[in-house]
């Protein structure tokens, strides 16, 4: 990691929300998603913002990705699975914020 690329702010175990934002441009956070709050499953790694790779500007600096993990029923009020499933998603940090705590 150059040092002109964000430190991960966030480790396994952490609630995150992520941000409930509408710019326009290409965006690769699901909008379903967007002001839920889940915990971060793993780091992934740090990649190109794909919102700048999409319009063939560089995607710099690279971006810690996450994949974070949700309950399907704070996602989708009238889901009718078991209350324990989940859906992973994977957010770059420019789209996380801290979370409440557990």
């Amino acid at each position: 990691m150059s040092g002109t690329e964000p430190a991960p702010r966030f480790r396994p175990g952490d609630r995150v929300r992520v941000r409930f934002a509408d710019p326009p441009g290409h965006i690769r956070t699901p909008w379903y998603i967007r002001g839920r709050a889940g915990v971060v499953e793993r780091l992934c790694g740090a990649y190109g913002n794909p919102e700048e790779l999409a319009y063939n500007r560089p995607g710099t600096p690279r971006q810690p990705l996450y994949r974070v993990r949700f309950r399907q029923s704070q996602i989708w009020p009238d889901y009718r699975g078991v209350p324990t499933d989940t859906v992973d998603i994977e957010i770059y940090q420019h789209w996380l914020e801290p979370g409440e705590a557990g």
